[in-house]
């Protein structure tokens, strides 16, 4: 990783207040957990992490992604048309005397992006590769991840019902929310691989490792999340999957269970 410091850590007012923005999620999220999962479902630990996580995931992808998206698309400053004539394409929109991002920008979601560029600097501009993908974590992964909250809620409460057909219900949930929550884990994982794969293979010039708020918060505490927490989710799922698929016909067969 590159190591040489472009801009200096510095913990003053706007510093705190992005940090305790982007973290103020984690706490919302839980909230909405135990708050939308009773207590009374008998799967209602694991269903309030899945809903949590989703919770918080799909609220960073919305709010903060989101106003990412926002400023690439929005918020320029203009260049020289002298200048712009010798910048090498190709050009965001195709706009070779504009210069977009949060770097030009104003207010919190600016200021917030302009922190965090500080560690990694592609996200401070309009980079094509990392706008591509944030296309689709916002558009698809927020929806999703919005999805597989309102399927958790779904199924806990019909669990907890005394309906006849509320442990159906309820099983229909939850292989919704499993499928899905398996095609957006792999889509996280892959998004985040294509986030900073290009820049392991070209010297990572655009990251800032020198300072240890830099590497071991900006970027390693505020990535690997999406590393650890959907591979937890696969993992999770595999149990789900063998526990109604392979477990299920053994029973039914009489058959002694393997572990697989």
């Amino acid at each position: 990783m590159a190591t040489t410091a472009t801009v200096p850590f510095t913990l003053d007012t706007p510093t705190l207040l992005s940090l305790g923005f982007a973290l103020s999620l984690l706490p919302l999220a839980t909230l909405l957990s135990f708050l939308l999962i009773p207590s009374t479902s008998p799967t209602y630990k694991k269903d309030r992490f899945i809903f949590f996580w989703h919770a918080y995931d799909g609220l960073t992808h919305f709010v903060i992604e989101g106003s990412f998206l926002y400023h690439c698309f929005f918020t320029y400053t203009t260049i020289p048309s002298s200048t712009a004539k010798h910048m090498p394409g190709p050009h965001f929109l195709n706009q070779p005397e504009r210069l977009y991002g949060a770097a030009y920008g104003s207010g919190p979601t600016a200021r917030l992006w302009q922190e965090y560029g500080k560690a990694d600097s592609r996200w401070l501009g309009a980079d094509l590769g990392v706008v591509s993908l944030e296309l689709l974590t916002v558009l698809l992964g927020g929806p999703a991840s919005a999805y597989i909250c309102y399927l958790a809620y779904k199924s806990s409460s019909s669990a907890t019902s005394s309906s006849s057909d509320a442990a159906t219900k309820a099983a229909g949930y939850r292989f919704k929310m499993w499928f899905v929550a398996i095609g957006l884990a792999v889509a996280e994982l892959y998004g985040g691989f294509m986030t900073f794969a290009p820049e392991w293979l070209s010297g990572s010039h655009g990251l800032d490792t020198s300072d240890p708020m830099y590497l071991w918060v900006y970027l390693v505490f505020f990535n690997t999340l999406w590393v650890f927490v959907p591979i937890w989710v696969l993992r999770q799922a595999w149990v789900e999957v063998k526990g109604r698929f392979i477990d299920a016909a053994l029973v039914k067969k009489g058959g002694a269970k393997k572990n697989l």
